[in-house]
């Protein structure tokens, strides 16, 4: 499974030994893969501060992971026909040190081996200024991430609405990509070629009467310029007089004269667009990819630590100072086994919160203080990770 339990208990002797007997029931019931999950030591401050971090951190966890799934969708949308690659794309590279540090790391490989980020996030500084520090960049890459994703999706815009010119039926579809300049007669006082749309059933029909429709028209000027599954596209000259009367007599019987004059310049044009948008998609497609690789990859590990961070203050709001707390990330076995290990879990630290562990059992009875859905709350410190990010 692609979901994450991250918990915190008291680190006194009492509750590592609670930890040790989770361990020992997850393991032999096979409800979870468990390891500890290393948090370093931040500046705390006042207990006040915290409160309003806790608020803050909530927050920035929501519009951290709202982006990755952004950014994941964008990957999707930007590989079009090749979305069975779209996972090599979406990886934590670079997130983890050691011999780890060059490899690509997968994102379930860098959450169970998670390092806090030293360099980056530097645990001397306050805790709110690390937080600031995390905001601001993943603010950044969000500006980056709406400008890049706007230039390229109004350009596929354009090329699609362009392709959608060359498709449909010979009623609608561009003809430029079809027709040349043989297929008229240009540049005459007196003469003019139209195309005709002629039903597949009616095309012995139309070479027998076409000549016969109006007067003045070309003999043997018809030919069959292309098809589709309903009908084909011919050319037949008269003079420009008889236009009107011919489209008349050709509607009685059938035949659709389609409105159309061969116009190389603007022809020229179109096929000039069509291979510029081409061109220039092509030139966008890889820069992109790779910024989008590569910020994915920095989003995805400011969001891990935002996590931590979460478990961080929470637990020292919850079990008070000095800062005494051991994390645990937990991995259900399967989707089946959550309800039995969300029992485990509330059988084994009951006695952190008497109130809160009946009150799961029994959803009437209210937290006193606590303005949580009682679904949210448990008698321990708890945070969902969901790395399903393109379902």
């Amino acid at each position: 499974m692609s979901e994450f339990w991250l918990i915190s208990a008291p680190g006194d002797k009492e509750n590592l030994q609670a930890l040790e007997r989770m361990n020992t029931v997850t393991s032999k019931s096979n409800l979870s893969y468990n390891t500890k999950f290393a948090i370093p030591d931040f500046k705390v401050g006042t207990l006040d501060s915290l409160v309003g971090l806790s608020d803050e951190l909530g927050k920035l966890d929501t519009f951290a992971e709202s982006l990755i799934r952004r950014m994941a969708q964008s990957v999707v949308e930007v590989m079009e026909d090749s979305k069975g690659k779209v996972q090599e794309h979406l990886l934590a590279n670079g997130g983890l040190k050691g011999k780890m540090k060059c490899l690509k790391i997968d994102l379930t490989s860098f959450v169970t081996h998670f390092e806090w980020d030293m360099a980056k996030y530097p645990v001397k500084q306050p805790l709110v200024s690390v937080v600031d520090t995390i905001a601001k960049q993943l603010a950044q890459i969000e500006m980056d991430l709406k400008s890049r994703t706007a230039a390229y999706n109004t350009l596929k815009t354009n090329l699609e609405n362009l392709e959608k010119k060359s498709m449909g039926n010979l009623f609608t579809r561009t003809l430029s990509d079809i027709v040349s300049k043989e297929d008229f007669v240009l540049d005459s006082e007196y003469l003019v070629t139209l195309l005709v749309i002629v039903p597949k059933p009616n095309y012995s029909q139309w070479q027998k009467t076409y000549e016969s429709l109006s007067d003045m028209v070309v003999p043997r000027s018809t030919k069959l310029i292309t098809e589709d599954k309903e009908g084909g596209l011919f050319t037949v000259t008269l003079f420009r007089k008889v236009i009107e009367d011919f489209k008349t007599k050709a509607k009685e019987n059938k035949f659709t004269v389609r409105e159309f004059y061969y116009d190389e310049k603007e022809i020229e044009r179109e096929r000039e667009e069509m291979a510029r948008l081409l061109s220039d998609k092509k030139q966008q497609y890889g820069p992109l990819l790779r910024w989008l690789k590569v910020n994915f990859s920095e989003a995805f590990i400011a969001w891990i630590h935002i996590k931590a961070l979460r478990v961080f203050v929470e637990s020292v709001l919850r079990y008070g100072l000095p800062v005494n707390f051991q994390a645990v990330l937990l991995q259900p076995h399967k989707k089946s086994s959550t309800k039995r290990l969300r029992e485990v879990l509330n059988s084994v630290f009951r006695h952190l919160d008497e109130v809160a562990a009946t009150s799961i059992l029994d959803a009437s009875v209210e937290i006193p203080g606590l303005q949580l859905n009682n679904q949210d709350y448990f008698p321990y410190v708890y945070f969902h990770i969901d790395l399903s990010l393109l379902d």
